[in-house]
């Protein structure tokens, strides 16, 4: 594949992002989701990022990572193959799971940054999915909210700007999906 246009720069933050080819299912069932999340950390925790906020949704996902190292064109193409391959295997499919290589866009702003991690929490309730962001098992919120002591994500990013408290009150300000600012993150089109 050709490189980026624009290059990924160590110690910055970036949304990460993709969906299903033909906008299809990438997640079929439960355990789809949990050796994801087992694939994340082998292919990007020890490799290229801190994960600061995901949100696995059954089409699509979601990452907001800080870049530790220029590893992660790398890290994602690894990490799409093995997923590829095992969902292709387990449900006797051949050909892509995803749509392309996956998209970045740079977050150089605090009050982006933020938001973005909102904007992610927020993705199954806005899909429908759930009532609430603490029902949806595939996403950081949890650990936000103190309900999970997983070791995935590294809230301290977002902590640091915002407390444990006054975060699950800004998740509760459901407006922000409608805002024309966050209307770029969405993968409705």
């Amino acid at each position: 594949m050709p490189q980026r246009r624009i290059p990924l720069q160590t110690e910055n933050f970036y949304h990460i992002y993709n969906r299903g080819n033909n906008r299809q299912k990438i997640f079929f069932e439960r355990e789809n989701y949990v050796y994801f999340l087992r694939l994340m950390k082998e292919h990007l925790i020890t490799n290229a990022v801190d994960i600061v906020a995901y949100c696995l949704m059954p089409n699509h996902y979601h990452f907001l990572v800080y870049l530790r190292d220029e590893t992660l064109s790398d890290a994602m193409k690894s990490l799409s193959l093995s997923y590829t391959k095992a969902i292709n295997k387990r449900f006797n499919r051949s050909g892509v799971l995803f749509q392309g290589r996956f998209k970045s866009i740079h977050v150089a702003q605090t009050d982006y940054l933020i938001n973005l991690s909102r904007y992610i929490h927020l993705n199954p309730v806005k899909a429908g999915l759930v009532q609430q962001p603490g029902e949806w098992e595939f996403s950081s919120y949890l650990e936000y909210a103190g309900l999970r002591g997983g070791t995935l994500p590294k809230i301290e990013y977002i902590k640091m700007q915002i407390e444990e408290s006054a975060y699950q009150l800004f998740l509760d300000d459901y407006n922000v999906l409608d805002s024309t600012g966050i209307q770029k993150l969405l993968l409705d089109d």
